[in-house]
């Protein structure tokens, strides 16, 4: 039984920090990212190496007091990285090693998919994230072995691509996550060059938002401001223009996932060690 307790701030928003939270399974998978659907549920990633670990459970599902509800993916889902709750419910998961953005309902049953599995560059070569846009629009980016944002249309259709590998303005180093503002700029965090690159829809380079150290996840709430986590390891809130609002120290080494629900609250995706961190906020 914790002894201490812990609060931190994002500006003039103060939040008690609980961990663990939830009733996560043990084994060998690790928390790789959460979100939360449009009835407060709460989606643990959990990832784990297929040729090692055999068909584990890539989704934990969990009420908003933490109970676990159900846990699925297993026949699913490969190398689970990254997951996103569309604004119609559907949830999408990013099947990193497979090369293909899984697409289901928020029980589990699949509905879909984007790119051709277990063939690269058709046309994804290891995707790390994926972000719906409030019109329906997918955006999905490449870190790992490409430099490139692609941009798809509501109903699957690729309307065009961008970036590569490299430093320089535009180029990614690895674009670890994006996420899509109410005004539909793309923000992307391009992990090792140390920096956000803002984006238009149409992949023009609008800005470059610096003082981050490896920039893992973001999530943006519904005015804009937006939510990054880092390998500090710090979470940044920015508002809309990328003006710093306020930073805190929320975890012991780093949140791989952010996503926020409805009441407010924030959580963290650890992989080290594996568990979710919530921020409840105070009055």
């Amino acid at each position: 039984m914790a002894t201490q307790h812990l609060i931190v701030a994002l500006g003039d928003q103060h939040y008690r920090v609980e961990r663990p939270w939830g009733d996560l399974p043990g084994g060998p998978a690790r928390v790789s990212d959460v979100t939360v659907d449009l009835d407060g549920r709460v989606h643990a990633l959990l990832r784990s190496d297929p040729l090692v670990d055999g068909a584990v459970d890539a989704i934990v599902t969990l009420a908003a007091d933490g109970t676990r509800l159900a846990s699925w993916g297993g026949d699913l889902i490969a190398d689970a990285h990254m997951l996103a709750t569309a604004p119609d419910g559907r949830l999408f998961i990013v099947d990193r090693d497979a090369h293909e953005i899984v697409i289901c309902d928020a029980e589990g049953a699949r509905l879909g998919g984007l790119g051709t599995r277990h063939a690269p560059h058709q046309p994804f070569n290891h995707p790390t994230d994926v972000a719906v846009s409030a019109d329906g629009e997918i955006y999905v980016c490449e870190g790992y072995a490409a430099g490139t944002v692609h941009r798809f249309a509501a109903d699957g259709t690729r309307i065009g691509s961008w970036g590569r590998i490299g430093t320089g303005p535009g180029e990614f180093m690895n674009a670890h996550a994006l996420w899509i503002q109410p005004d539909g700029r793309v923000v992307v965090a391009d992990r090792e060059n140390d920096r956000l690159q803002v984006f238009s829809p149409d992949g023009d380079l609008l800005t470059i938002w610096t003082g981050f150290k490896q920039p893992l996840d973001i999530w943006g709430d519904a005015e804009g401001a937006l939510y990054v986590t880092d390998l500090l390891p710090s979470l940044t809130k920015l508002a809309p223009d990328g003006t710093m609002i306020g930073r805190c120290r929320p975890v012991l080494n780093g949140a791989h996932g952010v996503w926020g629900a409805p009441d407010g609250s924030l959580f963290l995706a650890e992989g080290n060690p594996s568990r979710l961190t919530r921020l409840t906020p105070l009055d």
